[in-house]
């Protein structure tokens, strides 16, 4: 599935504020914990868990988010399909940032060893 202009623009104004307490849910939902979560963010981003507060107290957009990040070198094992789109089809870079951030929730949610989800085997 091809992304619009529309679709992409959308991570450029929505704030990483607004979508951590829906990661944060979905995590604990399925018995994993904030903790988990916040290694997850820092294996992708570099942020630990002080900058992390920081910037959702910040407000900071996606776009804001991932221009501070330092992006894991292994980010682009991050393969498969999450909301319909192929994640290593993706051209726009912040759309294809943000769903890197998506698949590994769901790693996290879906039960996969962080060893896994940090790409370390």
């Amino acid at each position: 599935m091809k992304t619009t202009p529309e679709h992409n623009e959308k991570f450029v104004k929505m704030t990483f504020a607004s979508v951590y307490p829906l990661y944060q849910i979905k995590v604990e939902r399925k018995g994993r914990t904030e903790a988990e979560l916040l290694q997850v963010i820092e294996w992708l981003t570099g942020f630990d868990e002080v900058r992390v507060r920081q910037l959702r107290e910040e407000k900071v957009t996606f776009a804001t988010f991932f221009e501070r990040a330092t992006l894991h070198p292994n980010a682009s094992m991050i393969k498969g399909m999450i909301c319909g789109y192929r994640i290593e089809e993706l051209v726009n870079p912040l759309t294809q940032k943000v769903r890197y951030l998506d698949k590994l929730v769901d790693e996290l949610a879906q039960g996969k060893s962080l060893e896994k989800i940090l790409r370390k085997t």
